[in-house]
């Protein structure tokens, strides 16, 4: 299964000739490459898959996206699983 998790630009740099940014995925800051979307400004959202820009959203599709994968989430908790479907372990009693 493939996912790509939109991400808001707070960083742009240059890393061994590529163009990198820093992304801000709803709380967690992680690096993605941004070759494949040299249009991207501060600010923005881009889809990003496997560490690799793919594409540039607007806003509104951004918080779509995270609004379906708000839901998907709390299905899956109610299911006692994770959104691939796997039951979540059980610590053990203590």
């Amino acid at each position: 299964m493939c996912l790509a998790i939109p991400g808001k630009v707070i960083e742009i740099y240059e890393q061994n000739g590529l163009k990198m940014g820093r992304l801000d995925y709803a709380g967690t800051v992680n690096t993605a490459c941004l070759e494949y979307v040299p249009e991207v400004r501060l600010g923005q959202y881009a889809l990003v898959h496997a560490g690799f820009a793919i594409s540039v959203l607007d806003e509104e599709e951004a918080r779509k996206t995270y609004a379906v994968w708000d839901e998907l989430v709390q299905a899956a908790a109610q299911e006692g699983t994770d959104i691939f479907g796997m039951p979540f372990e059980k610590s053990p009693p203590g």
